[in-house]
């Protein structure tokens, strides 16, 4: 992952100031990272890093990610984003300007385990990831103190069958126009299509990469009792396809027949919390793409 975004340099200036995040994807053509690089020189910006691929060189879907220095980007964006319309709409190209030092506003979904959630909270305290945690909602109340401890609102707002529609209407309520994407840190609630739909941001699961093969309760014993031999993480976008959204991010380590039960549990946690901080950090920096049901990840 990127370096801490909240370190400063030795002149006590935010490193991250006066940089921009360009995306752009679309039909692969040629002219494309010219016309990119032609229009931010012309700015006088200095590109820092620049990652692009192509599924097919002829015809082919391209990516690309674009980070630069300009100084006085937030005065000159207006303008800057004008141009970048007029110069790539005509080459059939979407596009996507931010501004590195700001911060995606994160609302963390979670129920009663606390490791993922507490590790994000880690994480961003110690600035490791561009996100300031705006609040979490949980549907337990378990977990309130730990998290008041970092001066982070938490909401209760319990789930039941019989009052599904109703939680979920406040928990939209609480996180929309509020946050930039929903992060669900083990939150054992399956999320509905209305949810999804009036959320308006992108939401973000993870979960121990045995699904499907040992669904249900238990997934460890069963493990166990079948002698796996690789435990794992998936971190992926939420859809209304349970557990079949694109993937961000995934992680595996081994295990062996002298793992009892507890150990499974504990070596899947730590894998499941690296793999979402990563796959989080990715998106608040604006390296991920959706390409259908996949993704391109510049990391």
């Amino acid at each position: 992952m990127a370096t801490s975004i909240r370190t400063t340099e030795k002149n006590g200036e935010n490193p991250l100031a006066d940089r921009g995040r360009l995306m752009v994807h679309g039909e692969d053509r040629p002219g494309i990272v010219a016309a990119v690089s032609g229009l931010l020189s012309n700015h006088g910006a200095n590109i820092v890093s620049l990652d692009q691929y192509s599924t097919d060189h002829s015809g082919g879907r391209f990516f690309q990610r674009t980070e630069f220095h300009l100084k006085g980007f937030a005065a000159q964006r207006e303008q800057l984003e004008q141009e970048l319309e007029e110069t790539l709409r005509p080459l059939g190209m979407s596009w996507r300007l931010t501004e590195a030092q700001q911060l995606k506003r994160v609302a963390v979904f979670a129920s009663k385990m606390d490791h993922c959630l507490l590790d994000l909270l880690w994480r961003e305290r110690r600035g490791e990831l561009g996100m300031t945690t705006t609040m979490v909602v949980s549907n337990h109340p378990d977990l309130a103190e730990e998290v008041r401890s970092f001066g982070v609102p938490f909401f209760h707002v319990p789930v039941t069958k019989e009052n599904k529609p109703e939680a979920e209407r406040k928990q939209v309520e609480l996180v929309r126009d509020n946050v930039d994407v929903v992060v669900l840190a083990r939150y054992m609630q399956i999320l509905t299509g209305d949810f999804l739909d009036n959320v308006g941001v992108p939401v973000i699961n993870i979960h121990h990469s045995f699904l499907p093969a040992f669904m249900g309760a238990n997934p460890y014993l069963k493990a166990k009792e079948r002698g796996v031999k690789l435990i794992g993480a998936t971190a992926h976008y939420v859809t209304e396809d349970l557990d079949e959204g694109p993937i961000i991010e995934q992680d595996v380590e081994r295990v062996s027949h002298a793992d009892t039960v507890t150990d499974l549990v504990r070596k899947g946690a730590d894998v499941e919390r690296r793999v979402l901080a990563r796959a989080v950090g990715w998106h608040c920096e604006d390296r991920v793409f959706r390409d259908g049901n996949s993704t391109v990840v510049f990391d």
